[in-house]
């Protein structure tokens, strides 16, 4: 049979307050503790006013925590007094005011001050004591110190400011970055817009109209970036002759661009003066040889120099040229062949002091026409991997797949053929196409898309 408790010895009072001799002690202590000590020692501090704010009972919690004695608070000072400034017009202002209406006040930050002028964050929470008849008789408030309370609040707004900061100076970076952008767009741009014209202004803006011949030119940039050093050009040079040239420098940018021009205009003066095609190449060799290797810097390019005459009566076509180191012209016939024309010897334009030259001759006929283009179109890297060269062999294939053409149909199939090698073609490419029309010579312009 089971013992109940009264016969193991464990009664009810027993039950409740365990086992053992402390047990018993501290459960003694607590019974002997009077009420008057739970209140003077409470974890809180405790305050009784009169209707007016008037101290009357005061726990050693609060003065301890104040540092004030009881004599020189209970019956001489406010409640109100017991607050820094700040606490006394908000407890005046809202405080009070409230507690009469509603009779009660729960967890109120305010500060108080302290003796030595700390200030104390507390929550204050007030009751109004009503007599028998409903009567407000006094006060009773309780104040914990939220110190902790404070310091975690405080904590939490000086890291709350942080992050406000730093989300501002994360947006003003933002900003500035997005206003570089903008300003190096505009920059690109104006830059891009300068590039054009200076180019242009190294190219003709049109080919003129050439009787009894047709003409189409074309100019690839491969970076709107960067000035190219291709160029071409076509002229009359006097007498029913024309001249005409395509070629490339050596380099890209601004001192490509000067090398550009100043073989331009070489080659146009002294075609003016006069228009052999050998003479032309060696008056420009040296003059750029003594511009630039002179000075330890030596500069040249690559260039093909002809001039086109007729018979009295249009009926024959005939083209003289050197060329200066560059791809073969490539001849595209009426009857549907393509094939380049030879052009012995031709060295670097300005690499050595005495270059030699040798003039090539053919005849165009009706409906042949005669392509001039620079090393961009032929050395474009083709292929998934990019690891082939387009090269000579397909050029002249690709012509003889669209022949019989005119120079315009051919400078069209070309642009189209460029467009299409994409990130491939890395640098600039200039075309140049001249053919006798299959029917009769017009006079009319010759073309050149825009830039």
């Amino acid at each position: 049979m089971c013992r109940t408790g009264e016969e193991s010895g464990e009664g009810p009072e027993s039950a409740r307050v365990g086992h053992g001799p402390d047990t018993d002690a501290s459960f003694t202590a607590l019974l002997e503790d009077s009420a008057e000590d739970l209140y003077e020692a409470a974890p809180c501090g405790y305050l009784s006013t009169l209707m007016d704010g008037t101290n009357a009972k005061i726990n050693a919690t609060l003065l301890d925590w104040l540092g004030l004695a009881r004599e020189t608070v209970v019956g001489k000072l406010r409640f109100p007094d017991l607050l820094t400034v700040g606490g006394k017009l908000y407890h005046e202002t809202h405080f009070a005011p409230l507690l009469r209406m509603q009779g009660a006040l729960h967890g109120i930050a305010l500060e108080m001050k302290a003796a030595d002028g700390r200030r104390l964050p507390v929550l204050v929470s007030s009751v109004v004591k009503h007599g028998s008849e409903g009567e407000p008789l006094l006060i009773r408030t309780t104040v914990f110190d939220a110190s902790d309370r404070r310091a975690y609040e405080q904590e939490l707004l000086l890291r709350r400011q942080e992050a406000e900061r730093a989300r501002a100076e994360a947006e003003r970076a933002h900003a500035e970055a997005e206003q570089a952008r903008r300003q190096a767009e505009a920059d690109r741009k104006r830059l891009a817009d300068a590039l054009a014209v200076l180019q242009q202004s190294l190219m003709p803006s049109s080919l003129p109209a050439v009787p009894g011949l047709e003409a189409a030119g074309y100019y690839h940039t491969a970076s709107p970036d960067r000035l190219g050093g291709d160029f071409y050009d076509l002229f009359s040079v006097g007498e029913g002759r024309w001249a005409f040239f395509l070629g490339d420098v050596c380099g890209k940018g601004p001192q490509a661009a000067s090398l550009t021009s100043l073989t331009r205009y070489t080659l146009r003066a002294a075609a003016m003066h006069n228009p052999e095609p050998t003479v032309a190449l060696t008056t420009l060799n040296a003059v750029l040889h003594d511009r630039y290797a002179a000075g330890g810097d030596p500069r040249y390019c690559t260039v093909i120099f002809g001039i086109i005459e007729h018979d009295a009566d249009h009926s024959r076509t005939t083209i003289r040229l050197a060329s200066g180191g560059h791809p073969p012209a490539l001849v595209i016939g009426a009857d549907g062949r393509a094939d380049y024309l030879p052009t012995p010897g031709g060295l670097l334009v300005g690499a050595l002091p005495n270059a030699p030259f040798t003039t090539a001759e053919t005849t165009l006929a009706p409906g042949d026409t005669l392509l001039l283009y620079t090393d961009g179109l032929t050395e474009t890297r083709t292929g998934p991997t990019r690891e082939h060269l387009f090269g000579d062999t397909a050029l002249r294939a690709f012509a003889t797949d669209h022949a019989p053409t005119t120079p315009q149909g051919m400078i069209t199939a070309l642009t189209g053929l460029l467009e299409s090698f994409g990130d491939g073609l890395d640098d600039d490419t200039a075309l140049l196409a001249l053919g006798v029309p299959a029917t009769h010579p017009t006079t009319g312009p010759a073309t050149n898309p825009p830039l």
